[in-house]
């Protein structure tokens, strides 16, 4: 095979360069008819050879209008978004929390009678207890943790009457939300190193208040850091800790009520996903970890009770002493 000269080779690459449509040429071309078929349906054409056939209508070169063009966006975004939050939910299962542990012991437990609330319509007994917490369940948080609500409940028999076989009754006596650490990429986070960066000329008087919270935060977080506190949340060390609810019956007797437990349960609530509850309690999915609870024991009498039965003891011993006095005396005077 004879292969061409140089100067031959050139002028066949001018010739197809010359033959070879332009680009505005083809969309010309292919818009045309497009813009033809509108034109005849507006009634500004009235020649039928203007009009393009449906053989030379191609639904491949259509432009998609913005609204459809903004659904496909979005439901792409929907897609992928539903699809981390599956992967994010998912991958919790194959890290469980093993190591969390909690113990609850009692510190003192009184019964009054009076109205446990301001809503209340009548006197009846209620609980009031201060217990000690040790709790660390810092390895609870991960990377789908929001916060993690804690709380120490009581547990006691539904009957004022000894050694019944009623179902033990369960009440919150205190509560907290620990909320996860934030990201530093958090939008509050971002937004109080902008606002703090702005100058006092341009801000607003809510921007400069936000400018000013910033910076308290900012201090409060040095404080901490300078007193050596654990970074990690989940870490509870309580003593002497007040209930911030009273315990109350029904029945509105709670003296002398026996086999009083005290327990600790959680909550972790993720970003996305199921509920996690502590063992033993709620419902399915539960977390893994350990519970002391405290040991059982007894509701005490009413103060007022108490208070009363001591003077009649005291009055009794008294009235003794003067008896053995008075005896004491009168065998003096026989002899």
């Amino acid at each position: 095979m004879n292969l061409p000269n140089p100067a031959q080779a050139q002028s066949i690459q001018k010739i197809i360069k010359e033959r070879r449509p332009k680009p505005w040429v083809i969309y010309a071309e292919m818009t045309a008819p497009v813009y033809r078929s509108r034109l005849s349906i507006r009634g500004q054409t009235s020649k039928p050879a203007q009009l393009a056939s449906s053989s030379q209508f191609d639904p491949k070169h259509t432009m998609h209008s913005s609204l459809n063009r903004i659904q496909s966006v979005f439901g792409f975004f929907t897609t992928v978004a539903l699809v981390v939050s599956a992967l994010a939910a998912i991958s919790v299962i194959f890290f469980p929390a093993d190591d969390a542990n909690a113990s609850v012991q009692l510190k003192n437990v009184s019964v009054a009678k009076g109205r446990p609330h301001y809503y209340s319509t009548k006197r009846e007994e209620y609980a009031q207890l201060r217990f000690d917490l040790d709790a660390d369940l810092s390895p609870l948080f991960n990377w789908n943790t929001k916060q993690l609500f804690v709380y120490v409940y009581a547990t006691y028999s539904s009957s004022d009457i000894p050694g019944s076989q009623a179902r033990l009754s369960e009440s919150i006596i205190w509560d907290t939300i620990i909320p996860a650490t934030p990201s530093p990429y958090s939008w509050d986070i971002l937004k109080d190193k902008v606002i703090a960066r702005l100058p006092s000329s341009v801000t607003s008087q809510a921007v400069s208040a936000a400018k000013r919270n910033a910076k308290r935060h900012a201090k409060s977080v040095k404080a901490k850091k300078s007193k050596k506190e654990p970074l990690a949340p989940g870490v509870l060390r309580l003593r002497g800790q007040k209930g911030k609810y009273q315990i109350s019956d029904i029945t509105g007797r709670l003296a002398q009520r026996q086999n009083v437990t005290l327990h600790v349960g959680w909550n972790v609530q993720p970003w996305v996903g199921a509920l996690l509850w502590a063992p033993g309690t709620g419902a399915v999915p539960r977390t893994a970890g350990t519970i002391v609870n405290s040991e059982p024991f007894d509701f005490p009498e009413v103060k007022d009770n108490e208070k009363a039965a001591a003077e009649k003891r005291a009055k009794e011993a008294e009235k003794r002493t003067k008896e053995a006095e008075n005896a004491e005396k009168a065998g003096q005077a026989n002899v």
